[in-house]
């Protein structure tokens, strides 16, 4: 083989190694998901994009025992809670048509609930401690 033709070859065998290996890359880049409104309801928030953007919109009342976050880009809502407060708890959020998710707060970090739909519609957040005699709402955002 010409060395010429054998620099070529080994060239273009690196730049498809090299290509291979940016392509691999950046699918593991983007492995949040995308949804939008309706498509997000039941999804994890930390597995979308939706969490990149959230802010807290509301808290529990009288002692903001849950926050409601909310995703501008997802329209989409969940409820969190930070840490301790009062525990065990049952941390909820709910939308104006029905859809709701809850998990349970023991205090040992923070916990959130899966995301419901808030495009044209409502959500709020909710706590309920000492088997519901104790409760806490949001305002609906």
């Amino acid at each position: 083989m010409k060395p010429s033709l054998r620099t070529s070859l080994s060239a273009v065998s690196t730049l498809a190694l090299a290509a291979s290996g940016l392509l691999f890359a950046s699918g593991s880049a983007s492995a949040a998901t995308s949804c939008y409104a309706s498509s997000c309801t039941g999804l994890d928030p930390a597995s979308t994009i939706c969490q990149n953007d959230a802010r807290t919109v509301a808290y529990t009342a009288p002692d903001g025992d849950a926050e409601l976050r909310y995703s501008p880009t997802c329209r989409a809502a969940w409820a969190r809670a930070i840490g301790g407060g009062r525990v065990p708890a049952i941390i909820q959020v709910e939308n104006n048509q029905g859809a709701s998710y809850t998990v349970m707060n023991y205090g040992t970090g923070t916990v959130y609930t899966r995301m419901v739909n808030d495009k044209d519609i409502q959500a709020r957040a909710s706590f309920h401690f000492n088997n519901n005699s104790q409760y806490g709402y949001s305002n609906w955002y």
